[in-house]
């Protein structure tokens, strides 16, 4: 893969009141915002159901305004929420087909959770990946998502999470329960599988211009075949994101822009790869300043 631009998409956790405010600026991100029609209510934004449609219009709104600007990517890559705007960066997917699919996901995943007591997730770091993942399962949870080697997530049932989080602060490590209601990437997911499934069956979907990372594989992938399979397992499987940042740095790229709310990612490739440029959106006042931005990385 030749050195160039690497596309994040965000996931859930950086939501804000102003998180739409750079893409309105502009005329093709502000149309997509209008066709989108989300209305973001502070005391809403973190509900499942709104969180993920939001985070993925945030995501190709800011791109909407953006690609005609960047050269183009050489890959992608989102987490969790985050993959299904990344489909649509890479031409898969139309953006609002891409909004519309995260609707579905959002819906399926609150009906499988609604399905049992309620859910619990949470940040740990502190302790190395194994050791997390055996205390998680003496407290029924499962790692969710992997951000680094001692750094990860956890879901599983809520009335467990403060049991867990004695057994990690015994250890000498931190828990941080997030404002998400729904045990992501665990098996606690598995019946929302079959209607996200076949909504994703039934979109148009594009060959991509760029792989996109998957966030179970950290594989590229160029297929729908490939995409509906990686999708569908990131449900009710742990996402590998430090896999995705190695696979990201080994292609070669020399640039990494984050979309969406928040700077999560971009904090965490700097921190795994400096040599990578990278920044985030939000780190922005106009989208002006991002495009000269990635033009003097070149």
């Amino acid at each position: 893969m030749r050195q160039g631009l690497f596309i994040l998409c965000s996931g859930q956790g950086g939501q804000h009141a102003g998180m739409f405010d750079l893409a309105r600026s502009d005329r093709a991100g502000a149309a997509l915002l209008d066709a989108a029609g989300i209305a973001l209510d502070p005391a809403t934004m973190f509900d499942n159901l709104v969180a993920q449609p939001a985070i993925v219009t945030a995501a190709l709104a800011a791109w909407e305004a953006l690609r005609a600007r960047l050269p183009a990517p050489v890959l992608a890559a989102g987490y969790s929420i985050g993959e299904v705007a990344a489909w649509s960066v890479a031409g898969s997917l139309s953006p609002l087909d891409a909004i519309a699919l995260s609707r579905v996901r959002a819906a399926a995943m609150d009906q499988a959770a609604l399905a049992g007591p309620p859910h619990g997730l949470a940040a740990i770091s502190g302790l190395p990946v194994d050791q997390a993942a055996a205390l998680a399962a003496d407290h029924g949870y499962e790692i969710a998502i992997v951000n680094g080697y001692d750094a990860c997530i956890a879901g599983g049932l809520a009335d467990n999470l403060a049991a867990l989080g004695q057994a990690v602060q015994a250890e000498g490590a931190k828990l941080q329960r997030l404002p998400v209601a729904v045990a992501s990437h665990t098996s606690l997911m598995a019946p929302a599988r079959a209607p996200f499934d076949a909504a994703l069956e039934a979109l148009l979907f594009a060959p991509p211009a760029c792989p996109v990372l998957g966030g179970v594989s950290a594989l590229a992938l160029h297929t729908k075949a490939q995409a509906m399979d990686e999708l569908s397992r990131q449900m009710v499987q742990a996402i590998r994101w430090s896999d995705c940042m190695d696979a990201a740095a080994e292609a070669g790229v020399t640039v990494a822009l984050e979309l969406g709310p928040g700077s999560a990612l971009s904090r965490m490739m700097q921190a795994r790869h400096p040599q990578i440029a990278c920044r985030s959106v939000a780190d922005f006042r106009s989208i002006d300043g991002i495009a000269a931005w990635v033009e003097r990385q070149a």
